[in-house]
C-alpha cells in the first residue's frame, strides 16, 4: 500500500455532469464488503449493493462465485448523486482504498473473483476509468503500475441478503476489524471532506 494517496482529485478531473438524476457504477475491488462499507459513507452516494457481475453463470450463489469458476467479481453497485461526487471522485477514491497493482488478488483474497475492475455503462466512463487509471500510474501512489481492468458492464445479480451492509451488521468479526476497519480509517483520513455528515 502507498504510506499516502499521491493522486489528487484533479489527476482524475473531468467536469462533474450538469445532470442531477442519480447515475450509477460499478466496481471491483477484492471482497465486496470492503468496498461497501467505504461508499457507504461518502457524500453523494445514495444506495451501495454489493453483488456479483463479469461472468457466465445464470444467478450464481456467493459458494459458486467463491470458487472462481463462473467468472464474475464481487463487485458494488453504487447510486450516486453527481451534483454531490462525481464519477472521478468516486474512482480517486477507489484507487485508494483497494490495491489496484495485484492480479486477481486482494491481501489474502486471491482468484478471478477478487479482481481489481471498472465495469463502465457508457463510452465516456470507459474514457474517464481510462484517464483515472492514467493519471494513478503517473502519480506513482503505487510501486507497481495498475492493473485494474476495464469491462463493460454486464448483467448485475444482486448477492444475498446477509451480504449487504455486512460491515454495519457485523462490524466486531476479526474480518472486518482487521480487514475492512483499516480501509475505512484510511478512507477517513484521506477524504475527510467527502464524508457524509
Amino acid at each position: 500500500m502507498p504510506s499516502s494517496p499521491n493522486l489528487q482529485a484533479s489527476d482524475v478531473q473531468a467536469s462533474t455532469p450538469p445532470s442531477s438524476n442519480p447515475q450509477t457504477t460499478v466496481l471491483a475491488g477484492g471482497c465486496f464488503w470492503c468496498l461497501e462499507a467505504v461508499f457507504d459513507q461518502a457524500m453523494g452516494v445514495k444506495l451501495v449493493e454489493s453483488g456479483y457481475m463479469g461472468g457466465q453463470t445464470d444467478n450464481p450463489t456467493y459458494h459458486e462465485v467463491c470458487t472462481g469458476q463462473t467468472g464474475h467479481a464481487e463487485v458494488v453497485r453504487i447510486t450516486f448523486d453527481p451534483k454531490e461526487i462525481s464519477y472521478d471522485e468516486l474512482l480517486e477514491i477507489f484507487f485508494v482504498i483497494h490495491d489496484p497493482t495485484t492480479l486477481n488478488r486482494q491481501g489474502n483474497d486471491m482468484g478471478t473473483q477478487y479482481r481489481s475492475a471498472i465495469f463502465y455503462n457508457s463510452e465516456e466512463q470507459r474514457q474517464r476509468a481510462a484517464r483515472a487509471i492514467e493519471a494513478v500510474n503517473a502519480s506513482h501512489a503505487w510501486k507497481n503500475p495498475v492493473v485494474t481492468a476495464l469491462e463493460p458492464e454486464g448483467k448485475f445479480y444482486l448477492a444475498e441478503k446477509y451480504h449487504q451492509n455486512y460491515y454495519v451488521n457485523n462490524s466486531f468479526q476479526p474480518y472486518c476489524q482487521f480487514v475492512i476497519a483499516p480501509k475505512l480509517h484510511k478512507f477517513q483520513k484521506y477524504f475527510s471532506q467527502k464524508i457524509k455528515a
